[in-house]
């Protein structure tokens, strides 16, 4: 699963929202995976294996991102994902997962378990996009001129996120997987894509949880890339300490999008929490 072209979902499943790229790998305790923005599921491509061993690893793509597709009129808003997420939970009939978000996937995947009442048996988040204002100032910019962003050429648009998705990380990625995580937002299409994704999270679907974070009874890791550019690592401390009892560890060589970054690290971090049971 190594590279770019090995990755694939194999099913898709209809929601509420539209249509969800989903799979299953391995045997034992549910945990499912849930990735940012821009990513896909293609961000977990190397942590998926080695989790597998041990656990069943649920992995899909959020809506209106990689293989799945937004009902017309559909606003691929965090609560959206959430509400997503809960049908997911109920369709793969999984009681009380292992839950594990990154960047708005850890927005996610507490608006799920605080919002919507998902049961989960454990919680990791990576890189979270929970707390304050954890828009960047480029997403802000976006927000601000989305018509503008909207309208102009698409090679002029394509210019412009290939630099953006390098600050992802703090090693520099290859073309082939650069042009992984690109690819769904190719074209007019991917224009209009990424736009609608950005107009539709903020701050608006994390305020209420950040207030509830103290709720949170499940043993609960932080996992921060110590390099990450997109939110800073100090925020890790003021998550980890908002959660009763959580831990905090920094991740070397990484910077936003860990799993990316350093996928060795990631997933043994990730195995000794989530456990066997």
């Amino acid at each position: 699963m190594s590279t770019h072209t090995a990755w694939q979902l194999r099913h898709r499943v209809r929601v509420t929202g539209g249509e969800v790229a989903v799979d299953v790998f391995g045997q034992g305790p549910p945990a499912i995976l849930v990735h940012g923005t821009p990513a896909s599921s293609f961000l977990w491509r190397e942590v998926v294996p080695v989790l597998a061993r041990e656990h069943a690893v649920h992995v899909w793509d959020l809506l209106g991102y990689g293989d799945s597709r937004l009902a017309q009129g559909a606003v691929p808003s965090i609560d959206r994902q959430a509400r997503t997420l809960a049908e997911l939970v109920r369709h793969w009939d999984l009681g009380a997962p292992a839950l594990v978000g990154h960047d708005i996937g850890g927005a996610t995947v507490l608006r799920a378990h605080l919002v919507h009442g998902v049961p989960a048996r454990r919680i990791a988040l990576l890189d979270a996009a929970v707390l304050g204002s954890w828009l960047t100032p480029f997403t802000r910019h976006m927000r601000a001129h989305a018509d503008v962003y909207r309208t102009m050429p698409e090679q002029v648009f394509a210019d412009i996120i290939r630099p953006r998705l390098g600050t992802a990380t703090h090693r520099p990625m290859s073309e082939a997987v650069a042009g992984a995580y690109l690819a769904p937002w190719d074209g007019a299409a991917g224009q209009r894509r990424w736009i609608d994704q950005v107009v539709a999270v903020g701050d608006d679907d994390t305020r209420d949880l950040e207030a509830r974070l103290s709720e949170i009874t499940v043993p609960t890791q932080v996992l921060w890339g110590e390099h990450d550019r997109w939110l800073p690592p100090a925020t890790a401390a003021r998550l980890a300490a908002a959660i009763p009892g959580a831990r905090l560890t920094m991740i070397p060589e990484a910077g936003h999008f860990l799993p990316e970054d350093n996928p060795y690290d990631t997933a043994q971090e990730l195995l000794r929490f989530l456990g066997p049971t």
